[in-house]
């Protein structure tokens, strides 16, 4: 039976609000805070979650020693929330940081605050959007005691082992780390590491799919001899992968939904955002030394996006709000 759970949650956007609705529905008791009053009332209300006005009032409504996940914007943000939770907190209490932080700055902050006896647990979050319904894919880094006391909370927000078929070697046997859907990765600034590379190959697969569907879509230009030119029909090409062939995956159902809601993809941007871990996990592949050319290259074809307009970087975009619900509407739509 899983242990019901009470937790403060600090931060309720895109994906906060949802996984705390994720949360509430499993049965676990969520207290809540955010900068808005109206999005914290309003998900009050929806999930029986209780709001609080400030984070002293969300920290004094739980009951010790506290579980409290972190569900804001890395760098300044994270810092303001973590410090100020800090000094409300008592030893023994957990803070989650459950955003894209930098690994090497989850590390000082957990230094920070073990020297105040509280734990923090580094969270990398995957799925987006859909998280609600799908669950969220976990990478959990922390002391081995801080993370078990989580342990119903990650069960309740990430997918379950069901939710991909079972390895051969694996079937009848107990579940095999990671299989639940949330993986202890080690100590302090693991669980951000691999969410970091995570990102990175994220990059790399996405620029492989954009620069194919683009290929597909300049098929019929005049500069090909007549016999050479094919007016494709995109949409049909990404239903027709999604079934039994080797590139089928989640981001191509994406890209599908996207082909077909907007088959010219005119209303996504051609300039493609990076939100800095692909840019992270470069600056690790310098400091490992190891060869990252594919990743490097589809981190660089975003900076090049902002001069060019292609249908591939619109595919770019559209996968991005596709999973992420990142903003990546034309300027002119």
């Amino acid at each position: 039976m899983t242990k019901v759970m009470e937790i403060g949650f600090i931060g309720l956007g895109r994906m906060g609000g949802n996984m705390v609705r994720r949360l509430t529905r499993k049965g676990h008791r969520c207290h809540i805070f955010s900068s808005s009053a109206g999005t914290r009332d309003e998900l009050a209300r929806e999930s029986g979650a209780v709001a609080a006005s400030s984070l002293s009032e969300l920290v004094a409504s739980l009951a010790l020693p506290r579980r409290l996940w972190v569900m804001v914007p890395a760098g300044p943000a994270t810092d303001a929330v973590i410090d100020e939770l800090i000094g409300l907190c008592d030893p023994g209490d957990v803070i989650v940081d459950g955003g894209n932080s930098h690994f090497k700055q989850t590390v000082a902050r957990a230094r920070k605050c073990l020297e105040a006896g509280i734990d923090l647990v580094d969270c990398g979050t995957s799925g987006g959007v859909y998280g609600l319904t799908r669950g969220y894919s976990l990478m959990v880094g922390g002391q081995t005691n801080a993370v078990a006391a989580l342990d119903s909370v990650f069960d309740a927000l990430s997918p379950g082992i069901a939710a991909a078929p079972r390895l051969d070697l694996h079937e009848g046997a107990e579940p095999a780390p990671g299989e639940h859907g949330w993986l202890h990765c080690g100590p302090p600034g693991s669980g951000h590491y691999v969410k970091m590379i995570h990102n990175g190959i994220e990059y790399g697969m996405m620029q492989a799919m954009a620069e194919g569907f683009a290929l597909l879509a300049s098929a019929g230009q005049e500069a090909l001899p007549a016999e050479h030119r094919y007016q494709l029909d995109l949409g049909a090409i990404a239903e027709v992968w999604r079934r039994g062939s080797v590139v089928s995956s989640w981001l191509l159902d994406l890209g599908a939904k996207a082909l077909v809601e907007d088959p010219s993809l005119q209303g996504y941007s051609p300039q493609v955002a990076d939100s800095g871990e692909g840019r992270w996990t470069i600056e690790a592949a310098i400091d490992q030394r190891v060869s990252a050319q594919v990743l490097a290259a589809a981190l660089f074809a975003r900076f090049d996006s902002r001069d060019d307009v292609q249908l591939g970087n619109r595919f770019l975009s559209a996968l991005r709000h596709q999973f992420g619900g990142h903003p990546s509407l034309s300027s002119g739509s």
